[in-house]
C-alpha cells in the first residue's frame, strides 16, 4: 500500500520498524536512515525475512539538502520522525520540498534552551497547506495518545471536557543506580525545568517538581506524582473549547530524584557551555555520555507503565468523570520488539499515525495535532496493535485547587 521512511534508529525507532513490518499490509517499504548506518543495518538484519521491503540509509537530520536528497531517491509517502527533538524544523523543511507527509512524536526544542513550544512547527501551517501535504505532530503516547483520549471522549462521553489531568506512570525497574528510560538529555532538561498548568485561560507556573500527590494507578499500585509541564498541555487548552483546567503528572520515585538532585547541585544537568580542557563541552551533554543508553535498559526493565487522562465535564446536563488509560508491561515489551515499554508506548502509536495518513484516513493539508482528527479509527488501531485502553467511570480523582490546597 505504502512506504515510509523512518528516520532515527534508537530505541522509539526501533520499535516503529518492528511495527511497520508487522503490518506489512500497509507498510509494504521501510527505510531506516540515521547518522549512524550501523545502527539502521542491525535492525535491518534483525527484521528482513517478512513481506516488508527493508532499506538502509546515512543521513544527518540536521541537514535539509541530505534529508530532500535521500527522501527524492527513496519517494516515501510519509516520513516519521524520531530523530532528536533538534532536527523537526530541518525535517519539515525536508519534507515541504519533497511534497511528503509528515510525523512527529515530540515538539521543537532549541539546542540552546529548555522549551517546549509547537509555536516554531505551528508557524509552518500555511506552507503545509500550500504545498497539499499532511504534518501530523506529537504522535506517541505523550502527547500522542492522551491527544486522541481527549477527542474520544468528547466525542463518546461528554458534551463539555471542563478539567484534564494527564497522569504518567513508569514503575519499571531496570535495577541501575540510575539511568533515563528515554534520551537523557530531553528527559533532564523536562524534568529540571519549571512545571506549568493550565487554568481559566492563562498558564501558571510553579518550580519543578513543587507539586506532588499520592496516586493508587489500576494494575500497579500507589505511587507519587509530581505535577511538570508536557507539550501536549499547550495543544489541548487550544483546541478543547471549554475546557477550565489541564494539568500533568508523572511519577519518579525518591531514588531518582535523590540522584538528579545530587547531580543538579554539582552543575552536571545544565546546558551551559563550560570550558574543559580548551574545549567548550555541555555539562548535561557529557552527563548524557555517561549514563547508561536507554535503549540497553529493555533487557534488565521489569514492571509496568500505565499512561492516561483523567477527564471531569458535563453530558446531558449533568456531571460526570471518565478515566481512560493503557498499561502496558516492560518484559511483555521487550519480548515482542526487543525495547522497554516506555519507547514501545511512543513507537506504537507513531506507526499507527503514519499507517492512517498512508490510508488517507488522517489527511489534511496543513499542520494538525492528532486530538485533531477523527479518534475512532486511531483507538481500534491501539487494540489491535498492542496497546489495548482501559476505561473506569468511577476513578480516583486529584484535588483541582493546588494554590489554595494545604499540600505541596
Amino acid at each position: 500500500m505504502g512506504k515510509a521512511l523512518i528516520i532515527g534508529a534508537g530505541g522509539v525507532g526501533s520499535v516503529v520498524a518492528h511495527k511497520c513490518v508487522q503490518n506489512s499490509d500497509v507498510f509494504e517499504e521501510i527505510m531506516i536512515a540515521s547518522r549512524t548506518k550501523a545502527k539502521c543495518d542491525a535492525l535491518k538484519e534483525k527484521l528482513d525475512g517478512g513481506k516488508t521491503i527493508i532499506h538502509t540509509a546515512q543521513v544527518d537530520a540536521d541537514n535539509v539538502d541530505e534529508l530532500v536528497e535521500l527522501i527524492n531517491s527513496f519517494k516515501p509517502d510519509v516520513v516519521i520522525n524520531v530523530a532528536l527533538p533538534y532536527q523537526d524544523l530541518t525535517i519539515m523543511e525536508a519534507c515541504l520540498a519533497t511534497g511528503v507527509h509528515y510525523l512527529d512524536t515530540a515538539n521543537y526544542e532549541p539546542p540552546e534552551t529548555a522549551k517546549f513550544e509547537y509555536k516554531w512547527q505551528w508557524a509552518y501551517k500555511e506552507k503545509f497547506e500550500k504545498a497539499g501535504i499532511t504534518a501530523v505532530l506529537g504522535c506517541g503516547f505523550d502527547p500522542g495518545v492522551t491527544g486522541v483520549f481527549t477527542a474520544y471522549a468528547l466525542k463518546h462521553h461528554f458534551d463539555e471536557i471542563h478539567y484534564i489531568d494527564i497522569l504518567d506512570c513508569n514503575a519499571g525497574d531496570h535495577g541501575l543506580p540510575f539511568a533515563t528510560n528515554f534520551n537523557p538529555e530531553i528527559n533532564i532538561r523536562e524534568i529540571t525545568s519549571n512545571g506549568r498548568y493550565w487554568k481559566e485561560g492563562k498558564w501558571i507556573e510553579t518550580k519543578p517538581l513543587e507539586y506532588k500527590r499520592e496516586y493508587n494507578f489500576p494494575e500497579v499500585g500507589p505511587k507519587d506524582i509530581y505535577l511538570l509541564y508536557h507539550e501536549e498541555l499547550e495543544s489541548l487548552a487550544k483546541n478543547v473549547k471549554g475546557l477550565k483546567q489541564i494539568r500533568f503528572w508523572m511519577t519518579f520515585s525518591e531514588k531518582y530524584l535523590t540522584h538528579l538532585r545530587v547531580l543538579q547541585n554539582v552543575g552536571m544537568t545544565s546546558i551551559e557551555p563550560i570550558e574543559f580542557e580548551g574545549k567548550k563541552i555541555v555539562p548535561l551533554q557529557f552527563l548524557k555520555a555517561v549514563l547508561p543508553d536507554p535503549g540497553s535498559l529493555g533487557p534488565r526493565t521489569k514492571g509496568k507503565t500505565n499512561i492516561g487522562c483523567i477527564f471531569r465535564g458535563i453530558k446531558d446536563g449533568k456531571e460526570k468523570t471518565y478515566y481512560l488509560y493503557n498499561v502496558c508491561d516492560h518484559e511483555e515489551c521487550y519480548r515482542e520488539v526487543g525495547s522497554q515499554a516506555v519507547s514501545y508506548t511512543t513507537g506504537v502509536p507513531a506507526m499507527i499515525g503514519a499507517s492512517l495518513i498512508i490510508k488517507g484516513i488522517w489527511r489534511r493539508p496543513g499542520v494538525w495535532n492528532v486530538e485533531e482528527f477523527d479518534p475512532d479509527p486511531f483507538m481500534e488501531e491501539l487494540n489491535k496493535w498492542g496497546l489495548p485502553w482501559k476505561e473506569s467511570f468511577d476513578p480516583e480523582l486529584l484535588d483541582l485547587d493546588l494554590e489554595n490546597s494545604e499540600v505541596k
